[in-house]
Formats: C-alpha cells, sequence, structure tokens
C-alpha cells in the first residue's frame, strides 16, 4: 500500500482524490494549502504527491522547487493545474516534478499517471543529483564537477574544509539511489567490529563525518574497511575539518591512513567564499524552520539579507542555520529587520569586553536602547547619510528620525548628496 499525498485548495477536489485513491487501495493524506503540505511532508515523507499548482498562500511550482533546494524532493511529484500551459508543464518538470495533469483530470489518466510515478520510485526516491542545499554559485557548480569527477575516478574520497561547511550534503550528492546509505555514528564499533559496517552499506555508501579525531585503535578500523571495501561494493565518504597532513607529519595520526586518504581528495569551499548563495539559503532556511514549527510566514527584509551576507560565517551552513532558526523563533515581527540580524550576529562584537559586561549587567530595556544607541552611532558613520543610514538599517526615514531623536543620537552626516 503506498501513500498519497494530495494538495489542493478546493475541498471538492481533495475529496474527489481521496475517494478514488483509497479505493485503489492508497493511503491517502490531504493538505488544502502549502503550508499544510510543507507540514505534512516534513512529518513523513509519503510516496508519491499531486501538487496542485494554483493554491491561495504559495503557488505549486515554489514549494516544488523549496523541497529541490532543501533536498526534500524524495518522492515523485506529480503537478496539477486546471489553467495548465505548455510552459507551466515544462517548469514543473525542469525543477523535477514527474508528470503533469490537467484538471478535471480524466479517471484512467489519474489512475495511469500514479501507477507510473510509483513504479518510477527506484529511480526517483534519493535526493536530487545537485547541491542546491549548498548553494548554486559557481564555487558550488565547479565544486559538484570536482565531486562527480573525483567519483568517477576513485571509489574512496576525502571531503576537506572547514566545520559546517556541508560535507554530509556532498556525500549525499555522490549517494547512488535506492542503495545503502550509512553513516558510521559509533566510533568505539571501528575497533572491535570494522567490518560490520561495510556488511551494512553492502553496495551503497560509507559515510564518516570526521576522521580527524580518531584514536590510533579507530584508524587501524578505518584502515582495514579502506582495505576491504571494494569486496562488499562500498563507496566510502569521509571528511575532515582538520589538515591530516600536518598531523601525520607531526605523528598524531596515521601516515598510512592519511596517504589512503589523500589520493582522492576534494575541498569543500567554506560560505564566505561563496557569500553570494547566503541569500538565498537564508530565505530557504527560514521557511523550513517556519515549517517545521508551525510557526506564521516571516521574511527578510532586503537590507537584513544583505547583512547575512556580509557576515564572515565562521561556522559556515551550520552556523546559518542556527542563526536563522533563533531569528525564526524570536522576531516578533512579520519581517525580520537588519537590527534583529545584528542584535544577533552581534554588533556588540565591536564593543571592547568590559563595556559588553556593562550592557549585560543592564536592565532589558536599558540594554536595548544603549545596544540601539550604539549600532545607530555606527550604522550613520559608515554610511555618511540619513537616507543610505535608513536603507541599511531597515528603518523608514520618519521612523529613524524619531528614532535618533529618542535615544539622543546625533545624525553627524554630511548631507544627502554627500
Amino acid at each position: 500500500m503506498s501513500e498519497i499525498l494530495v494538495v489542493d485548495d478546493e475541498p471538492g477536489i481533495r475529496d474527489l482524490l481521496r475517494e478514488i485513491l483509497e479505493e485503489e487501495g492508497h493511503e491517502v493524506r490531504l493538505a488544502e494549502n502549502g503550508e499544510q503540505a510543507r507540514a505534512a511532508r516534513l512529518a513523513k515523507a509519503p510516496d508519491l504527491v499531486l501538487l496542485d499548482i494554483w493554491m491561495p498562500d504559495v503557488d505549486g511550482l515554489s514549494l516544488l522547487k523549496d523541497w529541490v533546494t532543501a533536498g526534500l524532493l524524495t518522492m515523485p511529484v506529480v503537478m496539477m493545474s486546471g489553467h495548465g500551459t505548455i510552459h507551466t508543464a515544462v517548469e514543473a518538470t525542469r525543477l523535477g516534478a514527474f508528470d503533469f495533469l490537467e484538471k478535471p483530470v480524466p479517471y484512467k489518466k489519474l489512475l495511469q499517471t500514479v501507477e507510473n510515478a510509483l513504479n518510477s520510485r527506484p529511480s526517483r526516491t534519493s535526493a536530487p543529483a545537485s547541491l542546491d542545499a549548498l548553494g548554486n554559485s559557481e564555487p558550488i557548480r565547479l565544486l559538484a564537477q570536482r565531486l562527480r569527477q573525483a567519483a568517477g575516478a576513485a571509489s574512496t574520497l576525502l571531503l576537506t574544509g572547514e566545520q559546517g561547511v556541508g560535507a554530509d550534503i556532498c556525500a549525499h550528492f555522490l549517494h547512488q539511489p535506492e542503495t545503502p546509505w550509512v553513516a558510521v555514528d559509533e566510533l568505539a564499533s571501528l575497533v572491535e567490529r570494522p567490518l560490520d559496517w561495510l556488511t551494512q552499506a553492502k553496495g551503497g555508501m560509507l559515510f564518516f563525518a570526521e576522521v580527524a579525531q580518531l584514536t590510533p585503535l579507530q584508524q587501524k578500523g578505518l584502515q582495514l574497511i579502506l582495505g576491504r571495501h571494494r569486496e562488499y561494493a562500498v563507496n566510502v565518504v569521509c571528511a575532515s575539518s582538520e589538515n591530516l597532513a600536518n598531523k601525520a607529519a607531526a605523528g598524531a595520526y596515521s601516515r598510512d591512513l592519511y596517504n589512503a586518504l589523500a589520493q582522492t581528495a576534494v575541498r569543500v569551499p567554506p560560505l564566505r567564499e561563496h557569500r553570494e548563495d547566503i541569500p538565498h539559503l537564508a530565505v530557504a532556511l527560514l521557511r523550513d524552520s517556519l515549517a517545521k514549527t508551525g510557526q506564521a510566514e516571516r521574511r527578510f527584509s532586503d537590507p537584513a539579507l544583505a547583512r547575512l551576507g556580509r557576515h564572515d560565517w565562521p561556522g559556515n551552513l551550520d552556523e546559518l542555520k542556527s542563526v536563522v532558526h533563533n531569528l525564526a523563533a524570536t522576531v516578533l515581527g512579520e519581517v525580520i529587520e537588519v537590527a534583529d540580524v545584528d542584535a544577533l550576529l552581534g554588533v556588540a562584537d565591536k564593543v571592547d569586553g568590559g563595556a559588553l559586561a556593562e550592557l549585560f549587567a543592564l536592565p532589558l530595556k536599558e540594554a536595548r536602547d544603549a545596544f540601539e544607541r550604539a549600532y545607530l552611532e555606527a550604522v550613520l558613520q559608515e554610511c555618511g547619510s540619513m537616507s543610505r543610514a535608513a536603507e541599511r538599517s531597515g528603518l523608514e526615514r520618519t521612523h529613524l528620525y524619531r528614532k535618533l531623536k529618542q535615544l539622543g543620537v546625533k545624525s553627524g552626516t554630511r548631507g544627502e548628496n554627500s
């Protein structure tokens, strides 16, 4: 029995499709809009989605694109529309939809399409072969090319890069559909029974999220796996956020294991090297966070997205996810402004430790005023004009004037024409 998610804002169509599909022996879940569809997909991946394109809150093509970006398109999706065009059908297919149906959908056509889509799952139930969850900039496109080339040349691969760059996403990118995926999370077993991991991953992929911290005995277990993985038809992908060459040279890491790992290595760039992806990733992460928590819709202002793009992100994608989730959970308004981002990332990192300690000692209102005063003084100094300061801060100019007067901040700008 297959589970099918029907997404349509028309109750009559939802009920009719459920009746038809349940008569065919399928289990059916219903969603009346994009928000419910997001929540249903996150709760449990269905075997198939019948997705209406025109809905009041979010159109089906945007929802499909969001699933692709978040790596959630792990099931075939059939798009439906009563106002379909060839362009819409082509666009849906390009994004990853299995097929396109015009409403009202003929009974036999519906059943045949559902059957074909469910039968297609062996080639479609893995995440799509893209690195959209890391971005779509030129550095990420080059990374995808290097990964494909490396995977074609060897069955073992070392991914190098800073913590949080998304090595697991790269490994999933190389994972073949409908084959085992095993991430090693019990490192102690590398000492006692390393070959058990090869048995579990037979014919698929074995992923080690961080090999730099392995003990000498665990390193021996990994070395045994690398020596035997071909017998089990297993591809092994290892990741390291430390320089293994330096560790091996210093005697803190097995030279033999390093040599085996370093034969095929690909560097995953840090987020600051593809900043152009940050706004798109932040928007996608915000939608995902809101869908998971069931919160009301929020969006970033353009200045807020620009501020995120300027941050260096030492924790990379993991840090970005954490910051976006925090903003989704704590910002009260519908729009996340640049001041909200600065409050979290820390304009306060420009303040010396003593001043910061004094700020924390103040009551909340006084601390907020002190922060806003320091923030606006810094923005005014950097921008040089009220117009640019208003744009940078995400405030209307009249609101900015009132805020400056309230806080006793002198503009000190050079005029609007400067």
